[in-house]
């Protein structure tokens, strides 16, 4: 059952059909004790009423009996076209056992063999409620019984009576529950109309404000992930523009270096732009390389490949990887590793983003040291984190420039060379997956960039 409206119905529904029915069930369990006792008390007046007659004013046995259940207090109960107080019937009997009189409506057989109170007895097949009362001074029994046939039906049309016309008024209250929820869920409808005639571009946020407390929720959820696609969309806008950008001067500069090239036949002329070519390809594919780990990274949301990784070993990889760079740019990389026996650097995490935090902080190193100088890479195991330093000896990060250095494109005033501005916001993001943080710190002539992961 997926739809909100049905299942609120149905629950209503049924909630008010339990109750109702509750309801009958208390009314029957009452109704039945109340007449049980009031048509008791009447069983009881009509035998002390014959005992009366026939000692105190003399009566004929079988006059008073006829009498009593001709004159008993009439049952306060009605049904349809009549009255419940049918005849009651009575007995007299002897103590001796002989019958001694009894009303027309009487069988023939004693109503009961107990000689006081109340006594429920069956006769030809029905049952019947019966008082007896004893008359010492005339030595006789008085019995007077009543069908529970009778009260049964009686207790029937009373619960009859309330379920007909619940039957009856069932489809109207229905009706009515059904045009409840859809008023209540009115407000759901109005904002899905609004949203599905919205377009692609309007992620303006929806009126909290005019909807009901209950949904507010959903609404400022809503607005939530319209703010972020918002900002994903502009950083998309903004991705594309400077990625066109920086792609077009490079290739602007390699036909340029080509052209110089092809129309000169001096050989120094001819080295020094395959020299520019050979540069502008290198920035233009680490460019690329930097915007295909930016995809990357923003898709592994949610999908991280956890494994268990020495981060030692990672970095040593990577620093091989890294020869060509580093003989270009006359660096050298000198390993640092702490003690691994007592705490070895493994960590549980995505190999893959581990490797892009490690691959950028050490490029990005090697890109601003000197000629001819080491950048140092230390792996350092605690108990409950492991560190990744990456010292050179560059001009290091401002710290004017420390709170936006980690964004998109962004350069800092210190950098130098071509540089797009992808290295740190590729970390950033990627430790922001790990669950890892990103902090720089300048000691001396070296400049630390670390990166801690817990484990």
């Amino acid at each position: 059952m997926n739809s909100i409206r049905i299942r609120l119905f149905a629950i209503l529904i049924a909630t008010t059909g339990a109750v109702w029915l509750f309801a009958a069930a208390w009314i029957y369990a009452s109704t039945q004790a109340e007449v049980e006792r009031v048509l008791d008390a009447r069983l009881m007046e009509a035998a002390r009423m014959v005992s009366s007659l026939i000692t105190d004013h003399q009566i004929d046995p079988s006059a008073a009996a006829n009498a009593a259940t001709a004159d008993a207090p009439p049952s306060p109960f009605k049904e349809a076209g009549g009255s419940y107080s049918r005849q009651l019937s009575c007995q007299i009997w002897s103590l001796q056992g002989s019958l001694v009189s009894r009303s027309e409506s009487a069988p023939a057989t004693s109503l009961a063999s107990h000689t006081d109170g109340f006594e429920e007895t069956e006769i030809d097949g029905e049952r019947w409620r019966v008082y007896a009362v004893v008359n010492p001074t005339l030595g006789v029994r008085v019995l007077v019984g009543d069908s529970l046939e009778i009260r049964d039906r009686l207790i029937g049309d009373v619960i009859k009576g309330l379920l007909v016309p619940g039957v009856v008024i069932l489809p109207i209250l229905a009706g009515l529950i059904w045009l409840s929820v859809s008023r209540g869920l009115a407000p759901l409808t109005r904002i899905a109309e609004g949203l599905a005639g919205r377009s692609a571009s309007e992620l303006h946020p929806i009126d909290a404000g005019s909807v009901p407390r209950e949904v507010r929720p959903v609404v400022r959820a809503l607005n939530s992930l319209f703010g972020r696609v918002a900002e994903a969309r502009d950083r998309e806008r903004s991705f594309t523009a400077y990625a066109a950008h920086e792609l077009k001067t490079p290739l602007a500069g390699l036909k340029t270096q080509a052209q110089v090239a092809l129309r000169t036949d001096n050989p120094t002329i001819q080295r020094e732009a395959l020299s520019r070519i050979s540069t502008s390809v290198d920035r233009t594919s680490r460019m690329v390389r930097q915007l295909i780990d930016l995809a990357a990274v923003d898709a592994s949301q949610g999908f991280a490949r956890r494994e268990l990784v020495d981060v030692a070993v990672l970095v040593g990889e990577i620093a091989s990887e890294l020869e060509t760079q580093l003989a270009a740019n006359e660096v050298h990389v000198a390993m640092e590793l702490a003690d691994r026996a007592q705490h070895p650097a493994v960590l549980q995490t995505d190999r893959v983003l581990l490797r892009l935090v490690i691959r950028n902080l050490l490029e990005n190193a090697i890109q601003h040291s000197p000629k001819r100088t080491e950048v140092r890479c230390r792996v350092i195991a605690r108990p409950s984190e492991v560190v990744v330093e990456i010292l050179d000896q560059g001009p290091g990060i401002s710290v004017a420039d420390e709170a936006r250095v980690t964004e998109r494109f962004f350069r800092g005033s210190k950098a130098h060379g071509h540089g797009s501005g992808l290295g740190l916001s590729i970390v950033q993001m990627a430790l922001d997956r790990l669950g890892g943080s990103l902090t720089f710190e300048r000691g001396g002539r070296w400049f630390v960039a670390r990166a801690s992961f817990l484990t």
